[in-house]
């Protein structure tokens, strides 16, 4: 493990984050859609649960190692997939994959991720791997996708199903952030007055050949910080049904769950249709803001089809007490995504390490303070 850093905490992490990066991608990760309820919404419900601490429990142990699939992790925690993390570090996602290896966690990695799934293999051979799938219009491209996650030795496929439409975000339209790059006044000041994020994240992409491009899509139909997909067939496929994750569960034969599962009857059908898991999520809050906090989700949910299937949560998770309330609620595991990618963008692939690190140590913690052990801990099927 690195040493210490001096920065502790979720807010320490975002507010580092927040001077190193510029504005508009700093906001694409950190903010919410529409009027952003969700958003608060999520910290409001997460913050009012409560656990109610047993005592005199004696000196009985604590250990965070637990299994995921079958396979041991340090603690029940992953790096949930986020798109683009190589532009908050160069070689962002190969950063976090380290990061998440030296402690032990699996690192689900992003259709849209800049590095590629077998980049990611080549320079982590011992990562515990996820990939997380966006399907492509052309069923082919995405079929030949995913035999490379397969060759790469990806442990579990994470189909995300919650994006039937793009989210608008009007605050990244204001800001000027987008994928290709918007060439106007407000987009250009910002980048500019970042200079050492450009020389520090994007010069190294130039020097190796060209702008941050989405590595896991072929090469001549490959989207570039300057460049829109080039071909429909690389888009999104974003309404996807259930004959769609059929057809996906028949090429892939390993483990494989479902992400953005909100309603105790869809979880009954994933169970249904032969899934391993569901990621219950309201992804962030950054796509519909009407929806409820994953935390009020979950244990409709792990009632639903607990035994049957693993249940992971995600969604707002800044602090151990967050992931410890998401197990206590019916999870089996929990991923986190905004903090350990304001660790990337504050102090690299060591300040990754030490957010996750310091979360790991925040649940240690707050399994004592409560006087639970894992094993405690309603079970989500693991």
């Amino acid at each position: 493990m690195t040493p210490p850093l001096r920065l502790r905490g979720f807010e320490d992490w975002r507010r580092q984050a927040r001077r190193r990066l510029p504005r508009g991608l700093f906001e694409y990760i950190d903010r919410g859609v529409g009027r952003e309820v969700s958003l608060r919404h999520q910290r409001d419900r997460l913050d009012a649960v409560k656990i109610t601490p047993r005592m005199l429990g004696g000196d009985r142990p604590v250990t965070l190692g637990t299994s995921l699939f079958g396979q041991p992790c340090a603690a029940p925690l992953a790096v949930a997939p986020t798109a683009m993390a190589g532009l908050v570090a160069h070689d962002g996602e190969v950063a976090m994959a380290r990061a998440a290896t030296r402690l032990g966690l699996p690192v689900c990695l992003s259709t849209q991720s800049i590095n590629s799934v077998q980049q990611i293999r080549d320079a982590v051979p011992e990562a515990r791997l996820w990939f997380q799938l966006y399907a492509w219009e052309d069923r082919a491209l995405t079929r030949e996708l995913l035999g490379r996650v397969r060759a790469s030795g990806a442990e579990v496929l994470v189909v995300t199903v919650d994006t039937p439409t793009g989210a608008r975000k009007d605050w990244n339209i204001r800001n000027g952030f987008d994928m290709p790059f918007t060439w106007h006044f407000r987009a250009l000041l910002d980048v500019a007055l970042h200079a050492p994020w450009v020389m520090r994240v994007i010069l190294p992409y130039l020097a190796r050949g060209g702008f941050p491009a989405l590595g896991n899509y072929r090469p001549d139909l490959r989207p570039t910080l300057v460049r829109a997909v080039p071909d429909k067939a690389v888009r999104l496929r974003m309404a996807l049904s259930w004959s769609d994750i059929a057809e996906i569960r028949s090429e892939w034969a390993g483990t494989m769950l479902l992400k953005g599962i909100c309603h105790p009857q869809d979880a009954i059908r994933a169970a249904d249709s032969g899934m391993d898991g569901i990621v219950v999520s309201s992804h962030g809050a950054r796509n519909f803001d009407p929806c409820p906090a994953a935390i009020d989700l979950l244990p409709p949910i792990a009632e639903a089809v607990r035994g049957r299937m693993t249940i992971l949560a995600d969604s707002g998770v800044q602090t151990g007490t967050d992931v410890l309330k998401y197990l206590h609620a019916g999870a089996s595991g929990v991923l986190a995504g905004r903090l350990p990618l304001w660790g990337l963008a504050a102090k690299g692939e060591a300040g990754a390490e030490t957010a996750l690190a310091g979360l790991m140590q925040e649940l240690e913690e707050a399994l004592r303070m409560s006087g639970l052990r894992m094993t405690d801990l309603a079970d989500g099927g693991c």
